[in-house]
């Protein structure tokens, strides 16, 4: 499977505890690059995307210069991870899009209220070895 990028707030608590959740449970422990969405690289990641996409301040799954954004980024996630995750993957996405990117859109406006900001982001450091 290819390197993904998957880029997240840095100021957003569930984002945060996404990338923890994430890291462990991985195939491929480098299988995912985490970054931020305002850190350089991701700034030019998100720059290239098509630009309903670079509006939607969301999450991004980036794979070789294929876009996901939304609910498709989070579900596409499951790909890179072990077994016992990786076989949700094709029931979350029997879900229709409006449905799952409507439940991802009330979730994302409400994230600030339900997570804490994070005293310090560990998104970049999950890269470093």
């Amino acid at each position: 499977m290819n390197r993904a990028s998957l880029i997240l707030d840095g100021d957003c608590g569930l984002c945060n505890r996404l990338a923890i959740f994430l890291s462990p449970r991985l195939r491929e422990p480098r299988g995912i690059s985490f970054l931020t969405n305002d850190s350089k690289e991701g700034k030019n990641i998100i720059q290239k995307l098509p630009i309903n996409q670079q509006n939607a301040d969301t999450v991004y799954l980036v794979i070789n210069d294929v876009s996901y954004f939304r609910s498709a980024a989070a579900i596409r996630c499951l790909l890179y991870m072990r077994w016992n995750y990786r076989i949700l993957y094709p029931f979350c996405w029997l879900i229709p899009l409006p449905i799952r990117d409507l439940v991802y859109i009330i979730i994302s406006k409400n994230r600030h209220k339900i997570f804490l900001k994070p005293e310090n982001c560990i998104i970049p450091s999950l890269n470093e070895d």
